[in-house]
């Protein structure tokens, strides 16, 4: 089961305080949202590809309608959190995860009647940050939102920094994972083609740790790979790097192992 969604621009498609095109985003995550819990009503771990990461809201919504009491790992080099009215970009795709939490409030953004926030704070992880505004700073450390920068990282080491996020997540139960995975949280020599890199990334071999070891849970629930933009690679090998990356990272979120996968009847 797939779906290719057709995304309808909304003409005059006014700004909501800083927030860009509310309608055609918000129309485009309700779509996407009933897409997502179809699938998931079918019993099916779903695999979102986009996109930017404001599809998040519709992928997690869609999702949290079947599987409400989900974790959320949330890996990006930015924190998405900024809101309508402390956005300086006005991208709505710097504001999914104030969108879907309980806990923001944002409400009376044209085109989004039909979302309810489905996550309180406890709920998600960070993975990767190196990029945040100064508003989604004090948001992350005034909610109390779990989140590993890329200095965690580099002290910690991503094999500690999944143990710690996994333990937080799952906190002695057994609950659904939502993989939102946007690919500048990768080093952007492995992923150029995408829209807002930042130096100092995850290395390949550290996304598909992570990957790997959400897939281990079998918990696996659901995966956005956002943010991938053939158009912005400068180079054709910058192209194919971005995309054979991205596989590389979805492959291992459904059990491909880097030591192969080979049945044994010894």
């Amino acid at each position: 089961m797939y779906f290719l969604l057709k995304i309808d621009i909304i003409p005059n498609d006014l700004p909501h305080h800083n927030a860009k095109n509310p309608r055609t985003v918000g129309c485009a995550n309700e779509k996407l949202a009933s897409a997502v819990e179809e699938v998931k009503k079918d019993g099916r771990t779903c695999l979102v590809v986009g996109g930017d990461h404001s599809l998040a809201i519709g992928s997690i919504s869609g999702h949290a309608k079947t599987e409400p009491d989900l974790g959320v790992i949330w890996f990006d080099a930015h924190a998405d959190i900024n809101t309508p009215l402390t956005s300086l970009s006005g991208n709505i795709h710097g504001q999914p995860v104030a969108f879907l939490l309980k806990e923001l409030k944002v409400s009376g953004v044209p085109g989004f009647k039909w979302l309810k926030p489905c996550l309180s704070v406890e709920n998600i992880v960070y993975i990767g940050l190196r990029d945040v505004d100064k508003a989604e700073h004090y948001f992350l450390k005034s909610l109390g939102i779990k989140y590993y920068s890329m200095t965690e990282i580099d002290q910690l080491g991503i094999g500690k920094v999944m143990e710690e996020a996994l333990d937080y997540l799952l906190a002695n139960k057994k609950r659904p994972i939502h993989l939102s995975f946007d690919v500048d949280g990768l080093d952007p020599s492995l992923t150029p083609a995408t829209g807002t890199p930042v130096p100092g990334g995850v290395t390949l071999r550290e996304g598909i740790y992570v990957a790997e070891q959400l897939y281990k849970t079998g918990l696996l629930s659901a995966v956005d790979i956002v943010e991938i933009n053939p158009r912005l690679g400068k180079t054709q090998e910058g192209v194919d790097s971005t995309v054979n990356t991205a596989i590389s990272i979805i492959l291992s979120c459904f059990g491909k192992a880097r030591e192969g996968s080979h049945s044994c009847s010894c």
